[in-house]
């Protein structure tokens, strides 16, 4: 028999632990143990040692409210759970744990992959890593008393389902930019043509951030958490939280846009000329695309002069960016529908790979969730989906919630309340 001990960790040994394991995550360090005690959350960094060595460890938080305790723990434990022997002592540490803290129940969704697919959502061939689904991982969890909350899809509090970005081989801008598609490079580039910037917003700057995201929250209908939330969340995070905005400077744009609408006046006026002169199928046909493009740019010209009035940098999109050791996190974003045909919210994605993966040496870009529906174009979740397999990444799909009963009756009660209150 093994000889485990569970102990508890100091912030900088918790951190450590998680920059260093194959499960850490951002949910997993004490910057938001940090951001969730100032929530008002009980939070304790909980670890097995082997031998004077830490083999597994979670944070551990007990939320009370009026009517009920329970205990969880977000994009965690940190565990081999193919260690049968390491994993059934450390939920039974756990679980007593949390019955001191008098919870009900115990909820935690593992961060490993259950299955790996492309960036359409197919399974990978057989034999490739990752292909086969981890149905070992529900087996022993499930075999120390864990409920599995199913293979759902749709948004939920701690995604089921990843968009991720292998970044191992791309050494510069360039490479960065040809691994996306036709499309968002074309946007990208796009984005910069007519004068959109990107830069990191002062702390005394989360308002202009706060403002696009309540925008974006009451237009795609998902909840909104204040200005005050993110002020919590730098706080905690620190140096490791990066809010970003994507701008458009008009001055910019407008040079840009004159400068097109010169080119292709003179284009129209040549093309005009030798039309005149010796008419042909191939000549108006030119004349008559060059044509609709300057009337375009005539017509991009005066929204310009219209945007002005509104100020000569104008926010168009901003997101919040999270690194970890392993991995750079896209947590949060909005943007501001009036500007989309400026393609900012493409620029600051690139910004961010190319700033805080490529240039610190990270390899994996997490676009965080998705709903997990591939096959259904009218999906509330197909916008998302498109815009992020724009970047030709992959998926995740994770296994999902499991809880455990710590105290049946107390559980049972609780359950019972539910059912009448939703009545």
């Amino acid at each position: 028999m093994r000889d485990f001990v569970l102990v508890r960790l100091s912030d900088d040994e918790f951190d450590e632990f998680s920059a260093k394991h194959p499960q850490g995550n951002f949910q997993q360090t004490s910057a938001m143990g940090r951001l969730r005690a100032a929530q008002g959350v009980d939070v304790e960094y909980l670890a097995v040692k082997e031998h004077d060595d830490i083999v597994a460890a979670a944070l551990f938080e007990t939320h009370r409210s009026r009517l009920s305790t329970f205990a969880a723990i977000h994009d965690g434990p940190m565990v081999d759970y193919h260690d049968a022997e390491l994993l059934t002592f450390f939920m039974a540490q756990l679980k007593a744990h949390a019955k001191a803290k008098g919870a009900s129940q115990l909820e935690i969704t593992p961060e490993t992959p259950y299955r790996l697919r492309d960036s359409d959502g197919q399974p990978l061939p057989a034999g490739a890593e990752g292909a086969q689904p981890d149905d070992a991982l529900l087996a022993n969890l499930q075999a120390i008393g864990f409920r599995h909350g199913g293979f759902t899809v749709g948004y939920t509090a701690v995604p089921r389902w990843r968009y991720l970005k292998d970044l191992t081989g791309i050494e510069t801008e360039s490479d960065l930019l040809k691994s996306y598609d036709k499309r968002t490079q074309w946007s990208v580039k796009r984005a910069r043509s007519m004068g959109v910037h990107v830069r990191e917003l002062a702390d005394d700057e989360l308002g202009v951030f706060a403002a696009i995201e309540q925008q974006t929250a009451e237009r795609r209908s998902f909840e909104y958490r204040g200005e005050e939330y993110f002020h919590r969340f730098k706080k905690a995070f620190g140096a490791k939280a990066h809010f970003m905005v994507a701008e458009i400077h008009i001055d910019e744009y407008v040079k840009d846009m004159t400068a097109k609408r010169e080119a292709l006046a003179a284009k129209v006026e040549s093309l005009t000329a030798k039309n005149a002169e010796h008419p042909t199928t191939k000549t108006e046909r030119q004349l008559g695309e060059e044509s609709r493009n300057l009337a375009a740019a005539e017509k991009r010209l005066k929204e310009a002069a219209e945007l002005a009035k509104k100020g000569d940098v104008l926010p168009a999109a901003a997101s919040l960016f999270v690194e970890h050791p392993r991995e750079t996190i896209y947590l949060f974003s909005g943007s501001v529908e009036e500007y989309k045909p400026f393609y900012a919210s493409a620029l600051i994605q690139h910004e961010a790979m190319l700033h805080l993966c490529l240039e610190r040496g990270v390899s994996r870009y997490n676009f965080y969730g998705i709903d997990g529906v591939f096959d259904d174009p009218d999906d509330e979740g197909r916008g998302v989906l498109e815009f992020k397999q724009g970047f030709n990444g992959y998926v995740e799909e994770l296994p999902g919630e499991f809880e455990l009963t710590v105290k049946p009756l107390a559980y049972a009660l609780k359950q019972l309340a539910h059912k009448v209150l939703s009545r």
